[in-house]
């Protein structure tokens, strides 16, 4: 029998629970012989899943890369890419807008009339983040690829998410964003095994020590932790813990901490009736006017203006 430490369990499904994926929209992208699809630039990272069939993908006019199913591949934001499958002869001839269709539910496919695809591809954009500013793939310079296996179940997850879409039920938003956040566990899950250079954007699943830390802060963001406090919790030295933490994460402890407290008081504001001063002290703040101060800056609006402009949104 493997023995596996709770504490390391713990600590790493707490920051699997925190992690907040946002869909911006999902695209089915079917491209026969002899075509190719080529899509702009969003500033979102891009994640693409090859579904059926074998082509070639090139990532910002770079080299070809192969296709082949169960390949995930998560691209950077403001990255254009293009899918093709040649004709046998090396020749492409590109998908022109007419054949980006969007259904009457809004979901754009990709795809030639009376035309079989060869490949068969689902392309989400995305963002997966820890509060506003701690992304995991928001400064990804190198796309991210890893091949799956059938057994993997990873096509399933993509299938409900766009079937999901086309539902339009109730709690769609969250149950595509759930779907998604399954994916990106499981590439999660095979950084902490691969030594691939895009590993580094779990990291901090590596690091035990940090992740206890930064766990500690997502779930109690409210609570008086100072950059000592933080390295105890993290069995280091104040100054290996600030090394570490900003390696990790490329800003200090207090910086992330104060975003962490940010989303707090803008989850508490959305969905309570909190009184402004109970959001202040949840989100760790002692004062109300310093506690205004820190959220207009990071939302241009005071607490107050940010609950009815999100109640008028909701009301529109």
């Amino acid at each position: 029998m493997i023995a596996v430490s709770a504490s390391r369990l713990s600590t790493a499904d707490l920051l699997m629970q925190a992690l907040e994926i946002d869909v911006v929209a999902l695209t089915e992208v079917l491209v026969p012989r002899g075509h190719r699809a080529e899509m702009g630039m969003i500033d979102v990272p891009a994640t693409h899943y090859n579904l059926k069939g074998s082509g070639r993908i090139s990532i910002n006019r770079g080299p070809n890369m192969q296709l082949m199913p169960h390949l995930l591949i998560i691209v950077p934001p403001n990255t254009p890419f293009s899918i093709e499958v040649d004709d046998g002869d090396g020749t492409t001839r590109l998908i022109n807008r007419d054949c980006w269709k969007r259904d009457e539910d809004g979901l754009l496919r990709i795809a030639v009339p009376n035309e079989e695809p060869e490949v068969v591809q689902i392309c989400g954009f995305f963002n997966a983040s820890f509060g506003q500013s701690v992304g995991l793939f928001r400064d990804l310079r190198e796309p991210v690829v890893e091949q799956f296996e059938p057994s993997d179940k990873i096509d399933g997850k993509f299938r409900e998410a766009m079937n999901e879409l086309l539902s339009q039920e109730i709690g769609t938003g969250a149950m595509t964003a759930s779907l998604l956040k399954q994916v990106i566990i499981a590439l999660a899950r095979r950084s902490l095994k691969s030594s691939q250079s895009w590993t580094d954007r779990f990291s901090i699943l590596a690091d035990r020590q940090i992740t206890r830390a930064f766990a500690d802060m997502v779930a109690r963001p409210g609570a008086a932790h100072t950059v000592q406090s933080l390295a105890h919790s993290a069995s280091l030295s104040r100054s290996a813990f600030m090394a570490r933490f900003s390696e990790i994460f490329g800003r200090s402890p207090m910086a992330i901490l104060r975003d962490l407290r940010m989303r707090q008081a803008a989850l508490d504001l959305t969905t309570t009736t909190t009184p402004v001063d109970v959001v202040a002290h949840n989100a760790g703040y002692e004062s109300r006017s310093s506690f205004v101060r820190a959220f207009r800056k990071a939302y241009t609006v005071d607490p107050s203006e940010y609950r009815q402009s999100v109640k008028n949104d909701k009301g529109a």
